[in-house]
């Protein structure tokens, strides 16, 4: 068995050095692919390979055409948008994620990001502290309870919407659960983004929602680009100079927004939600695990294709 690790941007070391003891230890063979400019040495890379581990790298239904050997794709990490689950459904190939192995990172980053947009992207001026604030998570599930729980800690108020999950669950933890997404935007200084991109959210994040939140509002947003509506968010922080936006997720209008915005608004440069070493390892070593017990049991328990 060949399994290709393939990614534009890499694993830290010791991640790789871990995905590869798990990956020999089960008599396969491991194949790097870091780094790589040309999509044509993904296509080349995955064509004799039986399993396939990616972080961001986009698994188009070209390279699920490339890879004739391919039986599952894991993305290491829990969005999965980058993956042609069609494709993949299509070819029997399996498609995994891994799930809460990246949500602590993520969850630290939100919080730093309020620190930030609240202290005035530390440049001079007074600014805020989210002690006493209303923080709304948006989504929660393993990175919006860990947000929440972060946020506690600060000493913040913390509302929680998401229909997937029992409100009895928010209220055991200590967090107070609304009805609607309206009411949560309406309620909270601070709303922290932790839905997934799919065709019920995308663009779903647009002048509505953003123009009932509180004088001083700040979205934060550690999801998905694709979730925000640009040209509306682009139209109420023209209107309400009050508003703020932080994303780990720069927007194609970035330009316009910094030029317009100044301290109101910040991308990071490039996604750094992950970007922590000990994230780095658990993802990579989660998908490696994942891989040979499929293999060795026929386990799919983290399958998002059907």
């Amino acid at each position: 068995m060949k399994v290709l690790l393939a990614t534009e941007k890499p694993f830290a070391k010791t991640a790789v050095d871990g995905i590869r003891e798990i990956v020999e230890k089960a008599k396969f063979e491991l194949v790097l692919l870091e780094k790589y400019a040309d999509v044509q040495d993904f296509y080349k890379a995955v064509a004799d390979v039986d399993a396939l581990i990616v972080r961001s790298d986009k698994v188009t239904a070209q390279v699920i055409d490339a890879g004739k050997n391919l039986k599952i794709v894991v993305r290491a990490g829990a969005g999965f948008d980058n993956l042609d689950l069609a494709a993949c459904t299509a070819n029997n190939i399996v498609a995994m994620n891994t799930p809460g192995q990246n949500s602590n990172a993520v969850a630290e980053l939100a919080l730093g990001m309020m620190v930030y947009m609240s202290r005035n992207a530390f440049n001079p001026g007074t600014g805020t502290e989210l002690k006493g604030k209303k923080l709304g998570i948006h989504a929660y599930g393993h990175v919006g309870s860990l947000a929440a729980k972060i946020a506690k800690g600060f000493g913040m108020e913390v509302y929680a919407f998401d229909p997937f999950v029992p409100a009895e669950k928010m209220k055991t933890d200590g967090i107070i659960p609304v009805n609607t997404v309206e009411e949560l935007y309406k309620t909270c200084h601070f709303i922290s983004l932790h839905i997934p991109a799919n065709e019920q959210t995308k663009k779903s994040i647009g002048y509505k929602l953003l123009s009932m939140m509180p004088k001083g509002g700040c979205l934060i947003n550690t999801a998905r680009k694709e979730v925000i509506h640009e040209e509306e968010m682009l139209k109420v922080l023209e209107e309400r100079a009050d508003l703020k936006y932080c994303t780990d997720i720069a927007p194609d209008n970035k330009e316009d927004m910094v030029a317009k915005f100044g301290n109101r608004f910040f991308a990071t440069p490039k996604k750094m939600g992950a970007e922590t070493a000990e994230a780095n390892i658990n993802a990579g070593l989660a998908a490696a695990n994942q891989i040979v017990k499929f293999f060795a049991t026929g386990d799919k328990t983290f399958q998002v294709n059907k």
